[in-house]
This record gives C-alpha cells, sequence and structure tokens, in this order.
C-alpha cells in the first residue's frame, strides 16, 4: 500500500517536471506582460500604417498639385515630392506636442536655407566653392539665432538646393522657393497626421506608451 502511494506520488512529481506534460495557471504578470507586448505590435504596425499613408498624400499634393500651378519638368516634381515627402517624415512623432516641435525645427531651418540660397543664386551661378560656404554660412546663421540644433538641417537643405540648382541651371534661383513650398506642404500633412493620430486614432486604440500628449 505504502509503495503504490509512493509510485503515484512520484508519478505526479514527474509529471509536474515534464515540460509541456502540465500547464498550471497563468501568471498575471506573465499574461501583463503578453497583453503589453500585444499593445506595442499594434501601435507600431498603426503608427507605420499612418506614416505610409501620410507619406502617399504629401508625395501626391507635391507632385500633382503643384505640377498644374507651376511646372518645370518631371524630374523637379519628382524631386519636389521627395523633398516634401522627407519634410513629412521628419515632422512626424510619437505626439502632437513633438510634432510641433519638430515642425518649428525643420521650417526654421528651410527659412534660413531659403533666404541664403535665393540671394546668391539670384546674383551667383552654382559653384562647388559657393556651395562649401553656403553650407557653412546656414549652419552658423541658424546657431547665432539661437538654434543650434537646427544647423545640420539647414545645411541639408543647402546642400539639396544648390545642386539641384547646378542640375537645372536654367532659373536656379526658383529652386529655393520650390523646396520651400514643397517643405510647408510636408510639414502640413505631417502636422495633421499628428493631430489625425492623436484626436481620433488614438482615442480608439489608446496612446502609444511613450507619449507625450
Amino acid at each position: 500500500m505504502t509503495s503504490a502511494k509512493g509510485d503515484s506520488a512520484g508519478e505526479s512529481a514527474d509529471l509536474a517536471t515534464t515540460p509541456g506534460s502540465f500547464e498550471g495557471p497563468v501568471s498575471p504578470v506573465l499574461r501583463s506582460g503578453h497583453r503589453s507586448g500585444w499593445t506595442k505590435a499594434r501601435n507600431a504596425v498603426v503608427d507605420c500604417a499612418v506614416l505610409s499613408i501620410a507619406c502617399l498624400i504629401t508625395y501626391l499634393l507635391a507632385t500633382s498639385l503643384l505640377s498644374r500651378v507651376y511646372f518645370i519638368s518631371k524630374a523637379d516634381d519628382v524631386l519636389g515630392g521627395m523633398w516634401a515627402v522627407i519634410a513629412t517624415i521628419f515632422v512626424t512623432r510619437d505626439s502632437y506636442k513633438q510634432s510641433l516641435v519638430a515642425a518649428a525645427s525643420r521650417m526654421a531651418a528651410t527659412s534660413v536655407s531659403f533666404v541664403i540660397c535665393l540671394i546668391y543664386l539670384l546674383f551667383l551661378p552654382f559653384h562647388s566653392w559657393g556651395l562649401a560656404a553656403l553650407i557653412g554660412v546656414s549652419a552658423l546663421t541658424v546657431t547665432l539665432l539661437g538654434r543650434p540644433q537646427d544647423a545640420v538641417t539647414a545645411a541639408i537643405t543647402t546642400a539639396v538646393v544648390l545642386v539641384v540648382a547646378a542640375v537645372s541651371p536654367h532659373h536656379a534661383w526658383q529652386q529655393p522657393i520650390l523646396r520651400f513650398v514643397d517643405t510647408v506642404i510636408g510639414v502640413a500633412v505631417g502636422i495633421g497626421t499628428a493631430w489625425f493620430d492623436r484626436r481620433v486614432i488614438r482615442a480608439r486604440i489608446g496612446p502609444p506608451s511613450s507619449s507625450n500628449s
């Protein structure tokens, strides 16, 4: 009798320790962790989908709408669409507040670059020395204006505008204006996307864990 009971107890112990042989109640901590992981994955998918749609809208606006107002070439339209999309990506952040800060940064850098490049291209053609000088001047200007964090963005914008002016030398002075408009379109769509995401989408699925409102 004692032996039988011992054997039964031993078998129960073996079943309890054999992997996959017995599943006890799931810990609330583990259950919460699985739920949290699923929520993060769902939010990531939604964020990426929203960003993709925003970029599509931006590209169509920049390439289709503007070309009806002012057309230079198909290549220039495509470039404008790319520049607008970059602005949308730059502005679209985890929260509406962060998007506003990013939009201010993008517009400040673009405005400085716009003025500097326009003045240069009104009087002088593209030159490699001019490219190097204006990149430095753009970065220095925003730094002296108290926005050193925008120096890189201003330098990149200046480089793009001047190189495009070199590729399309006819009416090169128009390039700063066109790129400024592209940036405005991209920033506007990015801000609108951030607002829609905050007010509509997050109201339904809940805010991301890193949201700052």
